[in-house]
């Protein structure tokens, strides 16, 4: 049997053709963007939702996909995304596969003031808008809220956050006035008369002792108001 080396030559020819046609496609593919992915660091509760992040996108580029990566400024992107008052930090960058990847950290609410004006307090001491996406559990507060007070109640939320029985039983803060707050707890009817900030630390380890004997005596009901006021004593009203 006679081999055509011509034809051999011919269709090894028309193979490698084919394979740089096929390389080199897939290097420009590559260079162009193939994918969007966004991921969200830590806490879950999304008050942004991945849909909400490629709109913000879409409004500022139009559809990325297939667009050179050349043509993209990451720290402008960046930018975009942290735009939104929802977004604490992000960090975009593409791969070599050309996917487009941003990770969030998103704002951690810690309180809900429920004023004349109505938004979420952060963990920075900020104003956060409330979410259509997810409604944060946490602390309500309700008074007179002003610029001071809300500082002052910003540092309450801060000590009950680093202690678990405080954060799991406070559910409200009410601003009587400056220097004069009152908290309200998820199982009880009694009302804490905390009075001002000055000495939280103090005040909070003689309510806790206050209430593990009160507690155990089972005479938590018995009381009305509870005052933290005056200075290394707990002060109780009966109903």
């Amino acid at each position: 049997m006679r081999i055509n080396w011509n034809i051999l030559k011919f269709i090894s020819l028309m193979l490698v053709v084919m394979g740089l046609y096929a390389f080199s496609n897939q290097r420009s593919n590559r260079k162009n963007i193939a994918k969007i992915n966004v991921e969200f660091i830590g806490d879950q509760n999304l008050y942004l939702t991945e849909g909400t992040v490629n709109k913000l996108l879409i409004q500022k580029y139009g559809r990325l996909e297939n667009v050179p990566k050349e043509k993209l400024v990451l720290n402008t992107v960046e930018k975009v995304i942290t735009a939104n008052e929802m977004v604490k930090s992000a960090q975009v960058y593409l791969t070599i596969d050309g996917e487009l990847t941003s990770k969030i950290v998103q704002r951690k609410p810690i309180g809900r003031i429920e004023g004349n004006s109505k938004f979420y307090l952060d963990d920075e001491g900020k104003r956060m808008p409330f979410s259509s996406n997810y409604s944060a559990r946490v602390p309500i507060i309700t008074g007179n809220v002003t610029g001071e007070s809300l500082k002052d109640v910003y540092e309450i939320l801060e000590f009950i956050n680093k202690d678990d029985f405080l954060r799991k039983n406070i559910i409200g803060i009410h601003v009587e006035a400056e220097d004069n707050y009152q908290l309200k707890f998820r199982l009880n009817r009694f009302v804490v008369n905390l009075g001002g900030i000055d000495n939280l630390e103090e005040k909070f380890s003689n309510f806790k002792a206050f209430y593990a004997k009160a507690n155990k005596d089972k005479t938590l009901e018995n009381f009305a108001i509870v005052s933290l006021e005056f200075n290394n004593q707990v002060v109780c009203t009966k109903i």
